[in-house]
C-alpha cells in the first residue's frame, strides 16, 4: 500500500473556527476554570473558620484588581457553564438540532451568560 502524507484525519489548521465548536471548547474551558472558583470559594471558607485576621487578608488579596477579575471569570463560566448545560439539556430531548436553531441557541447562551455576570457583578459589588 502506497504512504500518503496527507494528514489522516482533519487538522485545525485546515477549517475555520465555527460557532459551534467555539462554544464547546469554551464550555469546557468553563468547566476547569469552575474548578479553580471551587478551590477558592474553599479556602475563602477555611478564612473564614479560622480568624478575622486570616479573613481579612484573604479579602483583601481578593479586592485587587486581580481578584476582582479572577472573581468576574468565575461568575461569567457559572452563567456560561449554566447556560450552555441547559442547551445540551434540550438537545439531549431532541430539541433544537436544526443547524439555524443551534445558531440561535448559541448566541442567545453568549448572551444570556454575558447578561448575567454583569448584573451579578454590579448586585453584588465587584464592579
Amino acid at each position: 500500500m502506497k504512504s500518503s502524507k496527507r494528514p489522516l484525519s482533519p487538522h485545525l489548521q485546515v477549517y475555520k473556527p465555527q460557532l459551534t465548536s467555539v462554544l464547546s471548547i469554551t464550555h469546557r474551558g468553563t468547566g476547569v476554570f469552575l474548578s479553580l472558583g471551587a478551590l477558592a470559594l474553599t479556602c475563602w471558607l477555611i478564612s473564614l473558620a479560622m480568624s478575622a485576621e486570616i479573613f481579612n487578608s484573604f479579602h483583601q488579596y481578593m479586592t485587587t484588581w486581580y481578584g476582582k477579575l479572577f472573581l468576574a471569570g468565575f461568575i461569567f463560566s457559572l452563567f456560561y457553564h449554566l447556560s450552555n448545560g441547559v442547551r445540551h439539556l434540550f438537545w439531549d430531548a431532541g430539541l433544537g438540532l436544526e443547524i439555524s436553531t443551534t445558531y440561535k441557541s448559541g448566541y442567545l447562551t453568549v448572551f444570556v451568560s454575558i447578561t448575567l455576570t454583569i448584573v451579578m457583578l454590579f448586585l453584588g459589588g465587584v464592579v
